[in-house]
């Protein structure tokens, strides 16, 4: 096993693009008696100002799972037990000791990926733990904030964030914050709750007029709906009892900050959301205090939390969380004041994508949303899903084609699908090599290595910006989702990790997984320096020329930057068999340039290409053209 990656790597860096030259393709390389060579330094970036959204490799990590540079703030400063702290780092639902310092010492580990930007989870100061009796967890990943404007203690200070960000910036990558206006911790309480199970409570049936229901006693006189706002008509509703009967207990009375956050008339207070219609919106999250951000209290706020956090430290981006459950209006207003701030500080080309979660294959629900709210751009949740079926062999390249076709259906079009963040799993569904392992039926690891290798492949040369989830460059493999897919990088004490076999080497994550030399390390690096180096795997609009219909074979893509001028020719092999194909181009193409993996020395006539790909294959070659 070790001796085929040695050959995969070595493949992948002869000629590397790092270097300047051609990159040789994984499924071409296998073989046995070569060494990997010794780590290459990734080329320079482009300065952060030049670089346009679509310019961008993202890496995203949980501060607490990467690097621990300080355990004297493994408890937040906490005392008691790990009910009280939530450090256990044997438990994977707790804290377990990363923290800035420790991402701030490894940011050369992450440059060496040739990453641009780094998008982390909330390092908001959160509530430490909570859940009911016997379920409790920890506020590790961040969600759960009860303090906009301080750094959670458990990952360090606001001046420890500040040098973060400057160590970031002085190596050329952008910084991105995970942020959250959809909801607090979990603080209010309903009298009512438990004997109801905390079920929904509709506006409908609970109207604001109304205390307890339609029948109930007449409260909020004046108020003229929620679909009104005027702050005038907002201060008219100073119940909160028309749902249930909320209340916040002594000890949490005053727990957020900023204070307004403490006033539970600024919450919807109908009981826990099923993910559907009205609830979507209104609901808690998991028992999360559900903002009414239609209020303008709640706007207002939240545009100076998350406005002084870019006037303060030049961030360079958003990640939205729950971006769906947020009523439309909250972000046209939202998403123009934050621009604005952003280019006041000087950063033109502010990065801001909302997650609109689903598991299906298609743009339709992410185009729907990113048109009702004015988003510029959201994850693609729909790539993610379309990869993990392509690379996997289940599902046939036409899948892929047809996904990519739908970029016509963004606001914008086509040009906006460029600056959607792609992805190929994340800390919330699972990790790719998980899918496609369960997906495939795969169990030889080099073959199953190729399927996740073409897997990052697609994401590196397709459209959209690339986002690589921490650890899949050391072959994470999560055994299911949420805390199931949250590995340690240093070394684990969480069991149901350790029992991991990672993809692509014989380390465990019971050791720290820092190592620039395993295969898929090497693979994105080599592809982000490509991808870096031409216009037209940023930039380039994509034209579907190949794909095979029915069964895994070959997806052609030409992508085409009108700025420039540049063609790139990428196509995928998806089949276990090795495909050769004749594959239209454009025209105006006069020559062929290897880029990665193997290219012809020449066009087969005017307007062709004749390819050849090895098994989970892929390559790009440059067509030179006469633009």
């Amino acid at each position: 096993m070790m001796r085929i990656l040695a050959s995969l790597a070595a493949a992948l860096c002869a000629g590397s693009a790092l270097a300047g030259g051609p990159v040789a393709a994984p499924g071409a390389g296998y073989g046995e008696g070569t060494s990997a060579p010794a780590p290459r330094a990734p080329a320079p970036l482009a300065p952060i100002a030049e670089r346009r959204l679509e310019d961008e490799v993202i890496y995203f990590v949980l501060p607490d799972r990467f690097a621990n540079g300080d355990s004297t703030n493994d408890k937040g400063g906490l005392k008691g037990g790990p009910l009280q702290h939530g450090f256990d780092p044997a438990r994977r639902g707790f804290y377990h000791g990363g923290d800035l310092k420790g991402l701030t010492q490894r940011l050369d580990y992450i440059a060496g990926l040739g990453v641009s930007a780094i998008w982390f989870a909330p390092v908001f100061k959160n509530k430490p733990v909570q859940g009911r009796p016997g379920e409790e967890s920890a506020g590790y990943h961040g969600y759960w904030v009860t303090d906009f404007t301080q750094i959670d203690p458990h990952f360090g200070t606001n001046g420890e964030f500040k040098a973060f960000v400057d160590a970031a910036h002085a190596r050329g990558i952008k910084v991105y914050m995970d942020i959250i206006t959809n909801h607090t911790a979990d603080v209010i309480d309903y009298v009512e709750g438990e004997a109801t199970g905390y079920a929904y409570r509709s506006k409908g049936e609970y109207p604001f007029s109304r205390r307890g229901g339609p029948d109930g006693v007449p409260i909020n006189e004046g108020f003229a709906g929620d679909d009104d706002p005027d702050p005038a008509n907002w201060a008219r509703l100073t119940d909160p009892t028309y749902a249930y009967t909320p209340f916040v207990r002594e000890a949490e009375r005053n727990i957020k900050v900023p204070a307004w956050l403490n006033d539970i008339t600024l919450y919807h207070n109908r009981g826990n959301s099923h993910w559907v219609g009205e609830s979507s919106v209104y609901g808690d999250f998991v028992g999360l205090d559900d903002l009414a951000t239609e209020h303008p209290r709640v706007v207002a706020g939240m545009i100076e939390i998350f406005g002084r956090w870019i006037e303060d430290y030049g961030i360079d981006g958003f990640r939205i969380d729950t971006a769906k459950h947020v009523n439309p209006a909250f972000w046209r207003a939202f998403v123009p004041a934050m621009l604005e701030r952003a280019r006041a500080r000087g950063i033109n080309h502010f990065h801001i994508f909302g997650e609109i979660a689903h598991e299906e294959p298609t743009a339709t629900l992410t185009a729907q949303v990113m048109a009702e709210s004015a988003l510029p751009h959201a994850l693609d949740m729909g790539f993610a899903k379309a990869a993990q079926l392509v690379a996997s062999g289940k599902a046939p390249p036409r899948l892929m084609a047809e996904f990519l076709a739908q970029d016509a259906i963004y606001p914008g079009g086509p040009a906006t699908a460029l600056g959607l963040p792609t992805f190929l799993g994340n800390h919330d569904f699972g990790r790719f090599s998980m899918f496609v392992r369960e997906l495939s039926g795969e169990r030889d690891a080099a073959r199953l290595l190729a399927r996740v290798s073409l897997g990052h492949a697609m994401m590196f040369l397709l459209r959209g910006v690339p986002t690589v989830y921490y650890g899949d460059e050391q072959g994470f493999i999560s055994d299911g989702n949420d805390q199931l897919a949250r590995e340690d990088m240093f070394a684990s004490k969480v069991a149901e990790y350790n029992d991991n076999d990672l993809i692509g080497s014989d380390a465990t994550t019971a050791q720290d997984n820092f190592d620039p030399a395993h295969p898929l390390y090497r693979l994105i690096g080599t592809l982000a320096a490509a991808r870096h180096a031409n216009p037209a795997l940023r930039r380039g609009l994509s034209t579907v020329r190949a794909f095979a219909e029915s069964a895994p074979g070959i997806l052609a893509v030409e992508r085409h930057d009108p700025e420039s001028g540049a063609r790139v020719l990428v196509a995928f092999n998806t089949a276990e068999e090795p495909l050769s194909q004749a594959i239209e181009v454009s025209y105006r193409a006069r020559g062929v340039k290897q880029l990665v993996g193997a290219c012809p020395a020449a066009l087969a006539a005017p307007g062709s290409i004749r390819l050849t790909l090895p098994a989970f294959g892929f390559a790009a070659c440059i067509l030179e053209n006469d633009e």
